[in-house]
């Protein structure tokens, strides 16, 4: 890795450390993603073939962090005798990009002046995200872990990227059983706090919404610190809901007889919104998935009337 000198530590993705360095040849800034890899009988594991076969496909959007190489280092640990077996690592080598949405939205809460985002940057940022978001789905791909630290800025030409494909995964019809151990808890779809092992776009839908109300209220819209007070949460603004709105609901693996809330006014926990961002948020935070508007489906809502579309 001489092509390369890192510069610092700036995280940790879902899969492995994340620095920022330079390509000694040409000076360019990139990140690089560490993932080491646990061999086993089949060689590479398949999350980081799944991830680099993903990036490979869907980085030709704006709206994705670019994936500019992949570079393969077998390495002997510092301690370890000359004999030792070589560690394979895998980087991916991808545009470089300053800060997160987490971080940008923190910049406008805290501090000495807090204050809102300002209206035409929320919509422009969730066009954005729908508009990756609609690419990922277009290409068979689900993201199941959309979450403002996995989005990037470029703060100068106000662009956002959708990164972190790591749980990501290639969808199909008829779909099948996936993990539920996937997304940030405060971003979670409830079919998938449920124990539903059988969910498709709906679940990054949610995702969005959440994000969405985040950027307009400047905090997380349902922070829950388990799967129950998680659901807790939801129910409490939505309401509880039932067999009529979501069919199949009280059938779901992790389903209890929960307390029964009645919907709040979904203004209540966004009151700066416009009556059209607030129904396009009610259209992506719907129980039944199925009912869930869809990112391409978003992209055309009139919350969207006022922004200029021939700049994306």
């Amino acid at each position: 890795m001489e092509k390369y000198e890192k510069i610092e530590k700036v995280g940790e993705g879902t899969y492995g450390k994340v620095y920022k360095a330079k390509e000694t040849s040409t000076g360019q800034i990139v990140a690089l993603k560490k993932t080491r890899l646990e061999m086993d009988e089949e060689g590479v594991p398949p999350t980081a073939l799944r991830e680099v076969s993903l990036l490979q496909m869907l980085s030709q959007s704006l709206y994705i962090v670019r994936l500019l190489n992949v570079e393969h280092v077998d390495k002997i640990p510092k301690s370890a005798s000359h004999s030792a077996t070589p560690k394979p690592i895998l980087y991916l080598v991808f545009e470089y990009l300053d800060t997160d949405l987490k971080k940008f939205i923190d910049t406008f809460r805290k501090g000495a002046n807090p204050r809102p985002l300002p209206s035409s940057l929320v919509q422009s940022f969730l066009f954005q995200l729908c508009k990756g978001v609609a690419h990922c789905h277009s290409h068979g791909v689900l993201h199941r872990d959309l979450k403002p630290q996995n989005l990037l800025l470029d703060q100068q030409k106000g662009i956002l990227k959708i990164a972190d494909l790591g749980l990501g995964r290639a969808f199909t019809v008829p779909l099948k059983s996936y993990t539920h151990e996937i997304v940030t808890l405060w971003y979670r779809a409830p079919e998938v706090l449920l124990g539903s092992t059988t969910y498709s776009t709906g679940v990054d839908i949610w995702s969005v919404g959440c994000i969405f109300a985040e950027m307009v209220r400047r905090q997380a819209l349902f922070p829950g610190d388990s799967e129950y007070q998680q659901l807790l949460n939801i129910f409490k603004l939505l309401g509880t809901p039932t067999e009529q709105q979501w069919p199949g609901v009280s059938s779901l693996r992790d389903w209890h007889v929960y307390p029964k809330w009645e919907p709040q006014n979904l203004t209540r926990a966004v009151p700066s919104l416009a009556p059209e961002g607030v129904d396009l948020l009610s259209k992506m935070l719907k129980y039944n998935p199925c009912e869930r508007i869809s990112a391409k489906a978003a992209l055309d809502h009139p919350y969207f009337d006022s922004l200029d579309k021939s700049q994306y």
